[in-house]
């Protein structure tokens, strides 16, 4: 490890692979080091089929060394601090390390004690989430073992990654009662913090559907404070003008729980966050708001739309292009419109491809209405994207 480098990318997941593969593309004597303790890279967005019971855990996983881009340097340590105006940061060894560009992409902080007796209760008593790789198998033996009862699935007050799949297992849990001929044992209810099931009215309105298939009751702008795994209940206050203050104490036979989430915390106690803790930068171009030199995007920025691997493969192009713009002292033309997307299974076999910009207007690839349930689209999340991801995304050719 050196003490300077020409372009420091904090982070090595989806994101910070994506940059550095696409800026060697383009020019391959760029000098760049990529800081990140992880020993494992995860597929993550597979773990929603984890949690279905139709999709091998161990292929999400693969060794991070193994897919570092040939030509980077991995730094394998933690950041502690960033030192903008002196453009350096400062290892979770102590060690301090210089830049003349900086790019942060590291992901965001799964807050899982921000629930009280969730992380002592996770895997157990019927408490399981998709979120977390060693109990997403979990969620599936608790979907096939529960013939009658109460299934609760939960989407916290914050912001998340792959802001669909709180609801996603809800429905693929739903369909395998359908399926087994339980549904009319179970009561599925989903309690969530936010004030809607769907941001984009186009899907919602299809997703709503899907709620009623099943026989789902939705309860919105509530927190979940509290898991009582032995009693099997859990703890809800609620906020809003309808039911604020209100405190929910609901039993149930399994919980699916989505962590609360944030930036990483030496991230929001930087000079490079902005009032919500994320990295503050121009939701167009991925640049800094106040230092130039720093760009950032993925779940760690605060860009202001939803935080998935589709809108990365959208973000990583724009940011390639006008870091590299900076570097040559050209004037940065790349821009980004918000596109996210959200691959919403509704069942075994069926799946809704949204896609949007920020302003909610659906970007859609394919020449049909994808806001209809169709069988192609679950074959392209649950063989094609998986390949996209390890062959073509994270070598920076998609």
């Amino acid at each position: 490890m050196k003490n300077q480098y020409q372009i420091i990318i904090v982070g090595g997941g989806n994101a910070g692979l994506s940059v550095a593969s696409k800026l060697l593309m383009k020019d391959k004597n760029l000098e760049i080091a990529v800081i990140d303790p992880a020993t494992k890279h995860y597929y993550q967005p597979a773990w929603t089929l984890v949690g279905s019971g139709v999709f091998n855990i161990k292929n999400t996983e693969r060794n991070q060394k193994d897919v570092i881009p040939k030509g980077v340097q991995w730094i394998q340590k933690g950041v502690s601090e960033f030192h903008p105006s002196e453009n350096s940061v400062t290892l979770s060894d102590g060690s301090k390390i210089g830049y003349q560009y900086l790019v942060v992409a590291a992901g965001i902080q799964l807050n899982w004690g921000e629930v009280k007796g969730l992380k002592e209760n996770l895997g157990k008593n019927g408490v399981c989430s998709n979120y977390s790789f060693d109990h997403a198998n979990y969620t599936f033996e608790c979907i096939k073992n529960l013939k009658s009862g109460k299934a609760i699935f939960h989407n916290p007050h914050t912001p998340v990654k792959c802001g669909g799949a709180p609801h996603k297992i809800m429905y693929m849990a739903g369909d395998y009662f359908r399926k087994n001929g339980t549904l009319n044992n179970i009561n599925i209810e989903y309690w969530s913090g936010a004030g809607k099931l769907f941001a984009v009215p186009k899907y919602e309105k299809t997703l709503l559907k899907v709620v009623d298939r099943i026989h789902a009751k939705l309860n919105f702008m509530v927190k979940l404070t509290e898991i009582d795994g032995e009693n099997k209940i859990a703890k809800f206050v609620g906020f809003g003008e309808n039911n604020k203050d209100q405190e929910f104490t609901v039993p149930f036979d399994m919980i699916h729980v989505t962590p609360p989430q944030s930036a990483p915390d030496f991230i929001k106690n930087s000079p490079l966050s902005n009032a919500a803790g994320w990295v503050d930068v121009d939701k167009h171009t991925l640049q800094h708001s106040k230092f130039e030199n720093i760009f950032s995007l993925g779940d760690s920025s605060g860009l202001p739309t939803s935080k998935t691997g589709a809108a990365i493969r959208k973000q990583a192009p724009v940011l390639v292009e006008n870091l590299y713009s900076l570097i040559q002292n050209e004037k940065m033309t790349s821009t980004y419109n918000g596109y996210t997307s959200c691959p919403l299974v509704t069942g075994y076999g069926k799946l809704v491809l949204a896609e949007f910009d920020y302003d909610g207007n659906p970007q859609e690839t394919f020449p049909m209405d994808q806001s209809k349930e169709r069988w192609s689209m679950y074959i392209l999340k649950r063989y094609v994207l998986p390949w996209l991801y390890w062959s073509k995304i994270l070598t920076g050719k998609a």
